[in-house]
């Protein structure tokens, strides 16, 4: 499928696996399009309530120093996740990414909205390693768009690779067997719901 990439937010793929999630919804008129984005943009920028979303597990926004904050989706704020099964120990069971890029679309037939990440060492840890089952290099970009009476919920996963450079055994071997069915069945089945309840 050829993604939503109006934004540019979405990198090209260089090295490592991909993942594409979507879901569409036609509607009747160009008015009811709108609304349906905008609930949809809000959504989207409302992390904490992610794992209510139709996607498996939870998400927390934090600042840089790993504290909890009540808001929408910025730059440079960290999201902390906590998926199903074994966590990191370095990170107390969790994983974190950074939010690198929210940027914004707009033109008289087309609106969208594009959230990027990448995983990051937690702030709550002297590790410098991702805390992630992912490598650094990875990236995960979620969009909602707009194309004239069309909603489109997408995630756009790129250059999946396992991350093995954790510094304790347990997370290596955690991250290789998490990475491994993250990009076979988890990212696949997460990603698809979690794009299917942004536009229910």
């Amino acid at each position: 499928m050829d993604e939503k990439n109006y934004t540019g937010a979405v990198p090209e793929n260089t090295d490592g696996s991909v993942v594409n999630a979507e879901s569409k919804k036609d509607l009747s008129t160009i008015e009811e399009a709108r609304n349906l984005y905008q609930v949809a943009r809000e959504r989207l920028l409302d992390v904490n309530n992610w794992g209510k979303t139709g996607s498996a597990g939870e998400f927390a926004l934090m600042d840089q120093a790993g504290n909890p904050l009540q808001q929408n989706a910025e730059e440079g704020l960290l999201i902390r996740i906590d998926v199903p099964g074994p966590g990191t120990k370095a990170a107390d069971g969790f994983d974190w990414v950074r939010i690198e890029k929210v940027k914004n679309f707009e033109s008289e037939d087309v609106q969208s909205l594009a959230i990027r990440v990448r995983p990051v060492a937690a702030p709550t840890s002297d590790e410098e390693a991702p805390a992630h089952f992912y490598s650094e290099k990875s990236t995960s970009t979620f969009t909602v768009t707009r194309e004239f009476q069309t909603v489109t919920a997408g995630i756009y996963d790129r250059d999946l690779e396992e991350n093995v450079e954790a510094e304790n055994l347990i997370d290596k071997v955690r991250n290789a067997v998490t990475g491994f069915f993250g990009k076979e069945i988890f990212s696949k089945i997460q990603w698809q719901s979690f794009a299917e309840d942004l536009i229910r």
